[in-house]
């Protein structure tokens, strides 16, 4: 499988948006780097589609087929899409605070640390619903990884619940798109795609 191996703080200068979003605290300059050249219309659009790839962690196709299965469906193309990236597993296990960041969510969920309606599921772009059960396995709840989140204060958007008590997690609603807090202008990347 492909992997994306670039270092996270330069991309995200590159990109223009700060490590926080990302999960990073290290600091980078007040100022992204400005460029000389004023930006064509398909730089931009281009840029806002990678900046959502490299949030989620998608690549390309990944990212392709979400888009089409987005635009199946009923309602605004972009918005369907935000939405749709918010409920892949990896997604609602950081969201859930399970995770520092996206990508160790996405490797805490392929090496089967968790239960979806006491399934096992180890698929990081599976796409969850509303009323769905994420728990812990008993052997990962033993873990130092999951011992140390029983001790820390978890805030969860209000489309998830989480009891740290039991490590466990319930999605009560489906995203919105008030509750994606990344800068996103998703109407630029669907007229990318509309090209």
């Amino acid at each position: 499988m492909a992997r994306n191996m670039q270092p996270i703080v330069k991309r995200c200068k590159t990109l223009g948006i700060e490590p926080s979003v990302m999960g990073y605290d290290k600091s980078t300059r007040r100022n992204p780097k400005q460029s000389r050249k004023k930006q064509s219309e398909y730089g931009i659009q281009l840029n806002e589609k990678q900046k959502v790839k490299f949030v989620y962690g998608l690549l390309e196709k990944q990212f392709r087929n979400t888009f089409e299965k987005a635009a199946k469906r009923p309602g605004g193309t972009g918005e369907n899409l935000l939405i749709m990236l918010e409920r892949r597993f990896d997604n609602v296990i950081y969201r859930m605070g399970f995770a520092a960041t996206r990508r160790e969510a996405r490797q805490l969920v392929s090496h089967g640390h968790f239960y979806v309606n006491g399934k096992k599921a180890n698929i990081p772009s599976m796409e969850l619903k509303e009323g769905d059960v994420i728990t812990v396995k008993e052997k990962s709840k033993d873990s130092p990884k999951f011992k140390q989140l029983r001790d820390m204060i978890i805030t969860t958007p209000k489309w998830v619940t989480i009891d740290v008590d039991k490590l466990e997690g319930k999605i009560v609603a489906l995203p919105t798109r008030e509750d994606i807090d990344v800068p996103i202008a998703e109407h630029l990347i669907v007229e990318l795609y509309s090209k």
